[in-house]
């Protein structure tokens, strides 16, 4: 406990240091001046309280689906708190919460006061957060305490010999419910049960993609042609798309939604494609570009919907982005080579409906190997197998 009170303080220590300069750093500290008179605004209605922590907004889409269905079986308060400002500042006003928050600090004294104040009947805790101090706190006042859409790697601290303190943390949960086998078969060798439940996005998307909304605009634009989604891209994935564009038997419509719609990556964008793109905001009936660029947030998930292939950006940089978005409405997936810590990339090759390149060559292989097969149903088959995860979890707790 004494090394990682000394980690816990070092890293808010060295954010602090880091936002004199640094803005997500700044929003960090800055969102944190004021979190302890939001958490004691906050007011119980009588009804059971579930707090939700997760680091960022990827772990909020796997929390999702679990609070959407506790909303819909009983009534109850949901209490949501953020590590990451990424999560916290497009979440803050999510409509199912009664209270968004930042996370104090680990402490021993600030889990009291936060549990004291907030009272959950029960708490979960979405994918990699461990935080030792609330956990424990919990399980001192014997509050059910659950990790959800956990996955585990051989590299983490719990599986090296020194990782003994934070053994101690993953033992002190009710349960944890894991996204795969290789997970539960790592926690097994520490002697910690887990159960396979698999990964709450996939109910979160699938779900989605059923009251998917149509967009008139966008029909006429593509005029029954084939489509390439280019969704979450950046600077390198568009660079290396131009390659594939520009090939003289390329003749499919192309809808790019990048990953930051600020004004100089969208002008960017407009220069390697010159007068062939159109942004959104100035479509009208009748266009006749080829390539639409998707300049607002939000649309990018329903876009999905008229690709025949898709191309997710982020995996030529720190990661990739969403894939099972295009996947599910059937759609195969190319993407980038940095994937290695996404098990849902790693599936989707294994089941031949995702391809990862890295280079304009690979690109071109795998757009044509996609553009001969119609792969929609095997896409399909395999999302809805992917399913359930919400389900098992709910009934287990």
């Amino acid at each position: 406990m004494f090394f990682y009170n000394i980690g816990v303080n070092l890293y808010v220590f060295f954010v602090s240091v880091f936002s004199l300069w640094n803005e997500k750093a700044k929003k960090w500290i800055d969102g944190r001046a004021d979190v302890w008179s939001k958490i004691e605004s906050f007011k119980s209605n009588g009804s059971p309280i579930y707090w939700f922590h997760c680091a960022s907004l990827g772990e909020f889409e796997q929390g999702r689906p679990i609070i959407e269905s506790l909303k819909q079986k009983e009534a109850c308060q949901i209490v949501i708190s953020f590590f990451s400002p990424s999560g916290y500042e497009i979440r803050q006003n999510y409509e199912l919460a009664d209270l968004v928050v930042y996370l104090p600090k680990d402490s021993k004294a600030n889990a009291r006061k936060f549990l004291s104040t907030i009272q959950p009947k029960s708490i979960f805790f979405v994918k990699y957060e461990f935080w030792a101090h609330y956990i424990f706190e919990a399980q001192k006042l014997e509050i059910p305490i659950y990790s959800v859409s956990a996955i585990f790697r051989k590299k983490q601290i719990f599986f090296k010999a020194y990782g003994g303190f934070m053994r101690k943390v993953l033992k002190a949960f009710d349960a944890i419910f894991v996204q795969d086998t290789p997970s539960a078969e790592m926690l097994k060798s520490i002697g910690i049960d887990s159960i396979i439940a698999g990964d709450t996005r996939y109910d979160r998307v699938v779900e989605n993609a059923s009251r998917v909304e149509p967009y008139p605009l966008i029909e006429r634009f593509i005029d029954q042609q084939k489509v390439l989604v280019v969704g979450s891209s950046w600077g390198q994935d568009e660079v290396l798309l131009k390659f594939l564009i520009d090939t003289p038997e390329f003749n499919w419509k192309v809808i790019i939604a990048p990953h930051e719609i600020h004004a100089s990556h969208l002008n960017q964008i407009e220069g390697l494609f010159e007068k062939r793109i159109v942004r959104y905001s100035n479509l009208k009936a009748g266009c006749e570009s080829d390539i639409l660029l998707i300049d607002n947030i939000g649309m990018l998930m329903n876009v999905y919907q008229y690709a025949n292939i898709a191309y997710v950006g982020g995996a030529f940089g720190k990661g990739l982005h969403n894939i099972l978005e295009p996947a599910s409405f059937g759609v195969p997936v190319i993407f980038g080579p940095n994937y290695d810590k996404f098990q849902e990339a790693k599936d989707f090759i294994a089941n031949r409906i995702g391809i990862s390149i890295h280079d304009k060559a690979s690109l071109k292989i795998a757009f044509e190997h996609f553009k001969v097969k119609d792969l929609s149903d095997q896409v399909q088959a395999f999302m809805n197998a992917k399913t359930g995860a919400t389900n098992i979890i709910l009934e287990k707790i």
